[in-house]
């Protein structure tokens, strides 16, 4: 899906579709998927030690000048010169492998090659959507402060006109004028810092998703519309058989292993065949051509090379007992990690409540205040601190539901889910 810099409507972007561009814009993504790729053709290449090796060569020869020998002809040498001006040699030789248990062993570590890729593909496109879904909330997080900072610099300016048209018929002093009109040029500032701040959110989202920077979307949702998704009981299971990187050392072990048997198998003999069928013709005006061929099997059976198979074999093994003791230790912090993650998640919940209850009172108290203010039974100070007031409750509601989300994308990375 292609976006560009020059497209006049804004495209509505919705957390769906900005995981639908990800996953096929994202560069992360193609990287992984040509990895896999890659390893693909490796496997297949592998194969090709199964098949004959079949080879074609030949060969022009000018004698610039013949070799002379000298033979005692009766007592008497006599030089004759050998060889003939043109010599034409053509051949082609197969060559396979009947027995090298090696080779088999090695043809199944080239499949676990392809299996490790594939997974460490799943594991980019599951920390891609885990990406996606933090910078997607990041920007509703902004846009929720912008709308709260703007409602509040509105309310600001509403008063100060309020205040002015008080202060006109004397009903309001000189302070309360000024100090309302400090008050909202003091939010003004805060809606640009806002603004600055959703414009940059959406910036990291569209690097993540791999789009043009300069391209022209808009977020579309809002924090509020997963309370629900917050408020519904949700606790991950202890449970890591689907965490890639779990699943990534339980390849590497299997491919460890397949390693071992592998330069165990370095002991057995091999045996390979091969054919060989040679042209050839030889002349000096007229050439004459001669056939040959031959058919022949090898034998190799080792006998000493040092200990280099030992030591290897040796090598291998702890190379495998270490990657054992870092699946053990990679395996107990994701489950502590899974009871943190639980753990916040609950808290976030417990804030969202607590706050939105501070929510609904902050917004009575500032209503009655502004009520009060009108008819002149309540200052300007406490109108401001009410307002304050309902600011804080609502960007910590908002900060709640923000949380609660990130933790919960983070989670579903942690335990391998892929939506």
């Amino acid at each position: 899906m292609a976006m560009k810099a020059q497209e006049t409507q804004p495209l509505q972007l919705t957390l769906d579709q900005a995981l639908e561009i990800a996953l096929s814009e994202s560069n992360t993504i193609k990287i992984a998927d040509m990895t896999v790729e890659k390893t693909g053709y490796a496997k297949k290449g592998s194969y090709a030690s199964l098949y004959p090796n079949v080879n074609i060569s030949g060969s022009y020869q000018r004698t610039l000048q013949k070799q002379v020998m000298v033979m005692d002809m009766g007592g008497q040498p006599m030089e004759i010169k050998v060889g003939r001006d043109n010599n034409i040699s053509t051949s082609a030789t197969a060559s396979m492998p009947l027995v090298n248990a090696q080779l088999w062993e090695s043809l199944k570590l080239s499949g676990m090659d392809v299996e490790l890729a594939v997974e460490q593909a799943r594991s980019s496109k599951i920390s891609m959507i885990s990406q996606v879904k933090q910078a997607f909330y990041a920007v509703l997080l902004a846009q929720k402060s912008l709308d709260v900072v703007s409602a509040v610099y509105d309310n600001a300016q509403k008063n100060y006109e309020k205040t002015e048209q008080r202060f006109n018929v004397g009903k309001a002093s000189e302070v309360e004028r000024l100090r309302a009109q400090v008050t909202m040029m003091n939010a003004e500032p805060n809606v640009s810092s806002a603004a600055n701040a959703v414009l940059l959110a959406t910036w990291q989202l569209k690097a993540i998703m791999g789009i043009d920077l300069g391209a022209n979307v808009k977020v579309v949702g809002d924090l509020n519309d997963y309370t629900n998704e917050m408020l519904n009981p949700y606790v991950a299971e202890d449970v890591l058989d689907n965490n890639s990187t779990l699943i990534q050392f339980g390849i590497q072990d299997r491919m460890l292993e397949s390693t071992i048997r592998m330069q165990k198998k370095q002991y057995l003999p091999t045996l390979a065949a091969s054919i060989n069928y040679n042209y050839s013709a030889m002349g000096d005006e007229e050439l004459r051509w001669f056939p040959s061929s031959t058919a022949a099997l090898s034998l190799n059976i080792p006998v000493f090379d040092g200990f280099q198979k030992r030591n290897s074999i040796k090598q291998s093994m702890v190379n495998r007992n270490m990657l054992a003791l870092q699946r053990e230790d990679t395996e107990r912090n994701l489950r502590i990690a899974i009871r943190n993650y639980n753990d916040q998640l609950a808290l976030c919940i417990k804030n969202y409540q607590a706050a939105n209850a501070t929510v609904e009172i902050a917004q009575k108290s500032y209503d009655i205040s502004e009520k009060m203010y009108e008819v002149g039974k309540a200052t300007l100070v406490e109108l401001n601190d009410a307002q304050t007031a309902l600011q804080q409750s609502q960007l910590t509601r908002a900060q709640a539901i923000y949380n609660f989300m990130v933790a919960k994308a983070s989670l579903d990375e942690l335990i391998g889910k892929e939506e």
